[in-house]
């Protein structure tokens, strides 16, 4: 069990952001979309803007693959690829998983326990906000009415397949509030939004 130390800023909390690659038709699946270095400019952004990442474990894993040996020059990766690992390497992580208890990658942490109470004690713990990188956990936690911010970066394709975002559905519709669009010049736009509470 994770237990947080909060700091002498009491009891500030800090917001929980969803961000995602996303197609027109709405799928998430990470080979769809377009890699470049204005793409990997934006998710850098976000990963250096927050103070922890959260993920569920299929994406820990998936991550967990490849990140650490980029970051160690074990593989080989272009420079701002390998200056992402390095900051990913530093970064917290934390992973909710009920079938893996085993978290060796630096700054790993499992939680457990009640989800809405786990998630909000770290949000409350983390002024700089956490940045959510999962499409199942994110359906979750939208159901349990945590997430804050969504940060999609829209692709100009249609994938024909899934997973899609929220394809388990959501009890109520989520209205939002646009804070930001921007244009990219591979034609994705940066789309940003609040809960519109």
């Amino acid at each position: 069990m994770l237990y947080f130390r909060f700091g002498s800023n009491g009891g500030y909390m800090g917001r929980l952001t969803f961000s995602s690659n996303i197609t027109l038709d709405g799928c998430i699946d990470h080979r769809e979309g377009i890699a470049d270095d204005e793409t990997h400019a934006f998710f850098t952004r976000l990963m250096d803007e927050g103070g922890a990442m959260l993920w569920g474990r299929i994406t820990y894993e998936m991550m967990e693959s490849y990140w650490p040996s980029v970051a160690c020059g074990i593989t080989d990766a272009p420079q701002a690829m390998r200056e992402w690992a390095i900051k990913l390497e530093a970064k917290p992580k934390y992973v909710v998983s009920s079938t893996r208890t085993d978290f060796p990658w630096t700054n790993s942490h499992h939680i457990t326990g009640d989800l809405r109470t786990v998630v909000q004690q770290l949000k409350d713990a983390t002024p700089n906000g956490v940045l959510l990188g999962s499409g199942r956990l994110a359906t979750e936690l939208d159901r349990l009415d945590l997430i804050d911010e969504y940060q999609f970066l829209v692709h100009p394709m249609i994938a024909g397949h899934g997973p899609t975002l929220y394809a388990s559905g959501l009890p109520t519709t989520r209205r939002l509030a646009l804070i930001s669009a921007t244009p990219l010049r591979c034609g994705a736009v940066a789309m940003h939004y609040q809960r519109a509470r």
